[in-house]
């Protein structure tokens, strides 16, 4: 299958290009003017003066400025994957990859600069905070500008805070073992870029045996024209804890490319268990190169719960690797590309260890033209006796211009295992719509049910507040063009 076909949107070179009807997304797509005189940024493009400035300005030890520097080089060799969708219009030498309000970060709401604390009021972080969250962190640009944790929490022993904090505290040593050691530089050309100028995001470490009842959350907002976001989160689970960790993410709309090329890496031990909750919701001016990936031991279990809206171009497939004996992964996500997008999304996963087990649920929408693309591998390794790893994914087609493409891989080095895949494209029924009309719902309304009880199975699993986030984006790109 050619993937290749789709010219992308050239919003760089053509400053007066219009990008596609967008839906009504004013509780997220407000802009705040960034003053020179409160934020400080960098110079467009990659070079490695760039990069000095960016490590001189966040206090680097040695090893992480060389790490960064190497990062670069590998950037430079490595060619863009040449498999998914084109992007084309995302010029790297355009792209300003560090932007910081020249405020530190606070650990007291009251005390955020007013035009931040206004931007994340309007997105509801602090009531968030107040009624369901153990700890939240919250990322405006670069760098996080906010960070609370409850004192039971801390009182546990679990560590969360900033990666900043991490890479040059108490815990700085295990950052550097586990600082992408999962996601390495040389894993692909976004993954080096990421290395090279990666700020922000979260440290999380949980001890042995405890377990936090309450999600903790990063929410990151990218404000600046023309910029790159590149957090790094970093969660380690040790033996038999648990947690459930939730990111959020938005952004405003420009008529230039935004890149977003974070990186997760997850660590899960022995009898563990992990649940990441994600809901993107970029603009759809975003080039969205994610990568995410989790490391499971023996009889540890990690949850992957994902809903991907807005971008313009996106490559996003967390990846398990089960590792140890009896360990089990999840992934449960739900995909909505309307006009103007090309989301190419997916899961991974690699069982190494015996009796490991995964499930794979994917859900994915298309309307007004938009394009989705599914992409899953599963591998057995050869010492993977007694695996079973099932795959399920189902496409909704709104409409007859839009696409759907099913491209699963998967790869069997020994015979001792399970393994299925099933797939299915199917349309809004009309006798659904025609049932819900006759209990005096609009058409609009009842197709918009429709779409949400599709995409049940991720918001059913996510906490009642994100739920109902997720099932309001449903909404809007319903409404919209």
């Amino acid at each position: 299958m050619e993937m290749r076909k789709d010219t992308p949107i050239d919003i760089e070179k053509d400053k007066n290009a219009v990008l596609p009807d967008d839906v009504n997304r004013e509780l997220y797509d407000f802009k705040d003017e960034e003053r020179e005189e409160d934020f400080y940024k960098v110079d467009e493009g990659l070079t490695p003066e760039i990069i000095e400035e960016i490590s001189r300005e966040k206090k680097d030890p040695q090893w992480m400025r060389e790490f960064r520097l190497k990062s670069l080089e590998i950037y430079k060799e490595i060619e863009v994957p040449d498999w998914g969708p084109p992007i084309d219009g995302l010029d790297m030498d355009r792209i300003v990859t560090y932007v910081r309000h020249k405020s530190d970060m606070k650990n007291d709401w009251n005390e955020v600069p007013d035009d931040i604390k206004n931007a994340f009021e309007k997105l509801g972080i602090p009531q968030a905070e107040r009624e369901a969250l153990a700890g939240v962190g919250a990322q405006y640009d670069s760098e996080l500008v906010y960070h609370n944790v409850k004192e039971n929490v801390i009182a546990d022993g679990v560590i969360y805070t900033d990666m900043e904090s991490a890479l040059t505290g108490e815990y700085a040593d295990m950052v550097r073992e586990h600082f992408m050691k999962l996601v390495p530089p040389t894993d692909h050309k976004f993954a080096a870029l990421h290395g090279a100028v990666w700020s922000g995001g979260s440290f999380v470490y949980v001890p042995k045996g405890v377990k936090v009842d309450i999600p903790l959350q990063s929410y990151f907002r990218l404000n600046a024209k023309g910029a790159g976001q590149f957090e790094h989160t970093l969660i380690i689970v040790d033996d038999e804890a648990d947690l459930h960790f939730i990111e959020g993410c938005s952004a405003p709309k420009y008529n230039v490319a935004n890149l977003h090329a974070g990186c997760v890496e997850l660590f899960v031990g022995k009898n563990a268990h992990l649940r990441y909750s994600t809901i993107e919701n970029w603009s759809k001016n975003m080039y969205n190169l994610n990568t995410k990936r989790a490391l499971v031991e023996e009889g540890g279990t990690v949850e992957w719960i994902s809903g991907s809206f807005g971008s313009h171009e996106s490559y996003l497939y967390p990846t398990s690797v089960l590792k140890g004996d009896g360990s089990h992964a999840e992934f449960t996500g739900v995909t909505f590309a309307g006009k103007g997008q090309n989301l190419d999304t997916g899961a991974k996963m690699i069982h190494l260890g015996r009796r490991t087990s995964s499930f794979i649920d994917t859900k994915s929408i298309c309307k007004s033209g938009g394009i989705s693309t599914y992409r899953s591998s599963v591998v057995i390794g050869r010492n993977a006796e007694g695996a079973k790893a099932s795959v399920n994914c189902g496409s909704l087609m709104l409409d007859s211009i839009s696409r759907s493409d099913t491209v699963p891989a998967i790869e069997m080095r020994t015979d001792k295992a399970d393994v299925g895949h099933e797939a299915k494209i199917g349309r809004i029924s009309d006798e659904a719509v025609f049932y819900l009309m006759s209990r005096g719902i609009t058409e609009a309304e009842a197709r918009a049910m429709i779409v949400s009880g599709f995409a049940s199975p991720v918001s059913k699993e996510l906490p009642l507040e994100y739920a109902a986030e997720m099932n309001n984006l449903i909404k809007l790109e319903m409404e919209g063009g």
